[in-house]
């Protein structure tokens, strides 16, 4: 911002533009900055390397069909520059242009080790089923860097589609030791284990899928399954019932919320009878129980039946963090009786 406030001084000259769309870029006011490429690409139109980043600006800002005008332009200036092609066929695949293949592979032939439009082809001839083609490119690419991440995983995903999943653990391994991990390795790497009758490690890499994602019912079903191969009956059983858990649907938490709703209304005899399904649904949901609590003792005139709500709920939930704010309620409403003068009557006990 205070770089603008200078170049602002020095008016129209050659290079200031440039330096304008590029801090417009830097602090994000991408209309500034087109519009500050625009006069700098009227006052010298051939400095390709400025067209070039306002083609990728005008990409990045979904203006496809203008920068597709101006990479076509490159390309007709300077036939040989293959990120002129790379950059084009990102607009090209953006508009849904099937030529937009043709854009990536005249990339590759100016430039052999082309990363990135290496990926782009490797990924086209996978998607299309064409493993060897696919196979071929990712080589390619890999001989020049061999640590190219997203190269490595088209090759496991390659050697996975194939059922060749030897190789696919290898690559996916790979993956793992770079230090990339996510539910689509773990998933595929699992599959893989399991093909090759490696049911310990397939399990064990189940299990650090369900650290990123413990309610992956997939996860506990799969893992059930390998333990059976394994002839581990009680831990098959526990993540059997584990997985018909999570398959059983509960609306607990949509009946407590509806409850919370209908006692901002103070509608507390409609909310009773909400948290009441929320606890049918799941009885193990504390904080509907305390709800329903707070709700009753609200809602019922009797400062026993008030009580007894609080009651019953420490009853059913000794341990609870809630426990402190129950204690609270109940001896607030002890000390209103008092005042009131009112005499404590038989007990009464609300479920």
């Amino acid at each position: 911002s205070s770089a603008l406030e200078l170049y602002s001084q020095f008016g129209n000259r050659e290079g200031v533009s440039e330096k304008m769309a590029l801090a417009n870029t830097a602090i994000g006011n991408y209309q500034k900055a087109l519009e500050a490429y625009e006069s700098a690409i009227s006052i010298n139109p051939e400095d390709y390397r400025v067209k070039y980043d306002y083609g990728k600006l005008l990409s990045k800002t979904k203006k496809f069909k203008k920068a597709t005008l101006v990479f076509n332009d490159l390309i007709a200036k300077d036939s040989l520059n293959p990120d002129y092609y790379y950059q084009s066929g990102l607009v090209m695949e953006e508009l849904n242009d099937s030529t937009a293949i043709d854009r990536y592979y005249s990339a590759f032939t100016i430039d052999e080790n082309h990363q990135k439009a290496i990926y782009k082809l490797a990924k086209y001839h996978l998607q299309k089923g064409q493993y060897e083609k696919s196979l071929n490119l990712i080589d390619k690419g890999l001989e020049g860097y061999s640590e190219n991440l997203e190269l490595i995983s088209l090759k496991a995903q390659n050697y996975y589609w194939q059922n060749n999943h030897n190789k696919a653990v290898i690559w996916f391994e790979r993956l793992l030791e770079l230090g990339e991990s996510s539910e689509f390795i773990f998933d595929k790497l699992s599959h893989s284990y399991a093909a090759i009758y490696e049911f310990e490690k397939a399990i064990e890499t189940r299990k650090k899928l369900l650290q990123m994602n413990p309610h992956d019912s997939e996860s506990y079903k799969w893992i059930a399954s390998f333990y059976r191969k394994l002839d581990n009956w009680a831990e098959a059983e526990d993540y059997q019932r584990k997985y018909l858990m999570l398959m059983d649907i509960s609306l607990s938490v949509d009946y407590q919320n509806l409850g919370t709703i209908l006692n901002q209304q103070q509608k507390y005899k409609e909310a009773i009878e909400a948290f009441n399904m929320a606890l049918e649904e799941d009885p193990t949901n504390e904080s509907a129980a305390f709800f329903k609590a707070m709700s009753m003792s609200v809602y019922y005139a009797d400062y026993d039946a008030k009580l007894a709500a609080f009651e019953g709920f420490k009853k059913r939930f000794p341990n609870s963090r809630m426990t402190q704010v129950a204690d609270q309620m109940m001896k607030k409403n002890r000390d209103e009786q008092f005042m009131k003068g009112e005499t404590k009557k038989d007990s009464v006990s609300i479920d």
